[in-house]
């Protein structure tokens, strides 16, 4: 019988913008020697927050993990549309915005509230035929892609400014928020963008008190290792 080892688990790291989550595993692979490390539910390179990094053992919960909840903060930008749905992308349009009504863009949080279907952008990982989407996006292909089915437990809006909204949104697996940025923008009638993103949560866990990625490049390996959640404690947190 195998024994744990204490790179079986989890590590909660707070991402920094500018930086793919593949760039996250790779770090941790190097601080801690191991090839055996994943991670749970992509953020874009623009986006901040909690990322779970499975390591050792802990990769054979990383489809369930992967398939809780998550809770994110964030803005949109109205009046210009990208072709990736976020800030990083190359502008498509751009439309003078009017002052927001209180009432209008609450009606439109509303109307993308609770069960609905959500296409993937372009920009994304889904494989059409084998092939990620984005791959095809670079080559200036647009293909059909297949809408799924997703839900939004709760959302706020947090402040109103002129071409610009702060929200919080709490949503289902597989959930766009690039795509719920653009969406809402269209319902508006200017268009938008998602401008920032921050992951505050997923199922149990959250951002806070998670390693930066500042203090997984420079604490001792030691440190590291006790920063990862054990395969039991991960259990009893879930209430499995």
């Amino acid at each position: 019988m195998k024994l744990p080892s204490p790179y079986d688990g989890v590590l909660l790291i707070d991402k920094a913008s500018g930086m793919t989550s593949h760039d996250v595993v790779a770090i941790v692979r190097n601080r801690l020697g191991t090839q055996k490390v994943g991670h749970c539910g992509t953020l874009d390179p623009f986006a901040t927050g909690l990322l779970l990094v499975v390591v050792g053992r802990g990769t054979k919960v990383q489809d369930l993990l992967m398939s809780e909840d998550k809770e994110y903060v964030g803005t949109i930008r109205l009046g210009v549309v990208t072709d990736t749905q976020d800030r990083d992308g190359v502008v498509l349009e751009t439309h003078e915005v009017e002052t927001l009504d209180k009432n209008a863009v609450e009606a439109a949080f509303a109307k993308f509230h609770g069960d609905f279907y959500q296409t993937p952008p372009m920009v994304s990982a889904i494989k059409k035929e084998g092939v990620p989407l984005y791959k095809l996006a670079r080559e200036g292909k647009v293909v059909e892609r297949e809408p799924r089915f997703v839900h939004v437990y709760a959302h706020e809006v947090h402040e109103i400014r002129p071409a610009e909204i702060d929200f919080r949104v709490i949503c289902s697996k597989g959930f766009y928020v690039r795509t719920y940025a653009h969406e809402i923008g269209r319902e508006l009638g200017y268009g938008a963008h998602l401008s920032a993103l921050r992951r505050i949560k997923s199922g149990r866990f959250t951002v806070d008190g998670a390693l930066t990625i500042e203090a997984l490049k420079s604490y001792p390996k030691e440190r590291i290792t006790g920063e990862i959640i054990s395969l039991p404690d991960i259990s009893r947190m879930r209430g499995a």
